[in-house]
């Protein structure tokens, strides 16, 4: 009997949360185009999404060679 009163009291409490919809999204996220790399060794693959800095700064190395874009 006393879980019935229980299980009132959290629909109760839940209903105007759950009638509440979902905000709409003010800006569409816009897709960035990832570099990936992949080295020839191991396997290892590594997504850049921002580079900053030097431009000569984007040569990443594993395994003691150069990681070649895939």
């Amino acid at each position: 009997m006393a879980t019935k009163k229980i299980v009132k009291k959290v629909k109760k409490a839940l209903k105007p949360v759950l009638k509440k919809k979902a905000a709409p999204a003010g800006k569409k996220a816009v897709a960035r185009k990832t570099q990936r790399y992949a080295c020839a060794v191991c396997g290892l693959v590594v997504s850049v999404d921002r580079v900053q800095g030097v431009a000569q700064a984007n040569k990443l190395i594993c395994c003691g060679k150069v990681v070649k874009k895939k």
